[in-house]
């Protein structure tokens, strides 16, 4: 029994107890079969760890650097790897944008192109760059006389304004100035004011002649007052005034200018016969008591001649004094009272000659 209490005491050692003995070295055991696993891990993770050394010098030398230190030292922050990224992204678009463009066939074929001439091109460059600038100049005055332009254009329609009264009544002043002077389109005759107001005096001179022109034309002629132009005008505004001579004998009317000479001087004399009636009907009655015929006898046939002189002799019955300044010997017959102008070197003397 002692040797068996001193075998027990033995394998208790310093333990309280043998199950406290026994607790403790299993407790003991599974530390060592713990320390043995980690040893054997320790082995292992040495192992890989050299293998990882060797891959990640190889991999730094790869990449081109001296070792893993200086791979170590090439790190990065986070931040900063994330920007790097994302202009990494940025150079990997625009590098497929230009991949893109220098695949067109256009540049393809331009590219084949030889090499351009620098030189040619630059200068081509300059003088376009030149002629740019001078259309750009010559655009801005042109903008510059457009603005200049509207406001004068402004300017002007507010004078218009301003002056369209004025240029109303100077319009209406110009109309009717032309239309008296007879230079309106809306005067169809052409006739002047004064033209017009003395072709109605010029109407009853000619009512008053016709009825002594009857008488010494044999009834051939009659005068007609015309309101287109006068004889041989040539103006513009020469109506008004004008006469047409009625022949009986063709039944048509002709120009004054186509009267033969004779003819022109019965007409005359009708004409100023009449125009001494008219004066004599506008001034009350009064009289022309005196009336002289210069010439133009020598130009009558004996019977325009015994016409125009039976006219004359009743004008004189009726009191006033004809005088009759002619040539013609044919009336002296017919005048009892003459004046005879008789021309010598010395000088020249008149006569007197009366018969009943």
């Amino acid at each position: 029994m002692a040797r068996l209490a001193a075998r027990l005491d033995a394998a208790r050692g310093e333990d309280p107890t043998l199950a406290a003995r026994l607790d403790r070295l299993a407790d003991e055991a599974a530390l060592l079969g713990e320390a043995a696993e980690s040893a054997n891990a320790a082995r292992a993770s040495a192992v890989e760890a050299s293998a990882a050394g060797e891959e990640a010098a190889a991999a730094a030398a790869e990449a081109g650097f001296g070792s893993v230190a200086d791979a170590r030292a090439a790190v990065r922050p986070r931040e900063e790897r994330e920007v790097r990224a994302e202009r990494l992204r940025e150079l990997d678009a625009e590098a497929a944008a230009v991949d893109a463009l220098l695949a067109d066939p256009e540049l393809i074929a331009a590219a084949a192109q030889p090499p351009p001439d620098l030189a040619a091109l630059a200068e081509r460059h300059d003088a376009a760059e030149r002629a740019h600038g001078e259309h750009v100049s010559a655009r801005d005055q042109a903008r510059a006389r457009r603005d200049q332009l509207a406001a004068l254009t402004d300017e002007l329609a507010r004078c218009q304004a301003e002056w369209r009264p004025a240029e109303e009544r100077h319009r209406l002043a110009r109309t009717l100035a032309e239309l008296t002077s007879g230079t309106s389109a809306d005067n169809a005759y052409d006739m002047r004011l004064s033209s017009f107001v003395l072709g109605e005096r010029l109407r009853q001179v000619v009512d008053a002649a016709n009825d002594r022109l009857d008488h010494m034309s044999g009834g051939r002629y009659l005068l007609q007052y015309d309101v287109r132009n006068t004889a041989g005008s040539r103006k513009r505004t020469g109506g008004g005034l004008g006469l047409r001579v009625l022949d009986a004998w063709t039944g048509v009317d002709r120009d004054p200018a186509t009267l033969s000479g004779g003819e022109s001087f019965v007409t005359s004399l009708a004409l100023a016969l009449g125009l001494a009636d008219v004066v004599t009907a506008e001034s009350g009655g009064t009289e022309i008591g005196t009336l002289f015929v210069d010439e133009g006898f020598g130009t009558l046939d004996e019977d325009t001649l015994d016409g125009v002189l039976d006219i004359l002799d009743a004008l004189r019955d009726g009191g006033r004094a004809i005088g009759i300044v002619s040539h013609v010997a044919e009336l002296r017959a017919r005048i009892p009272a003459r004046l005879s102008v008789t021309k010598t070197p010395t000088g020249s003397t008149l006569s007197l000659h009366v018969h009943a």
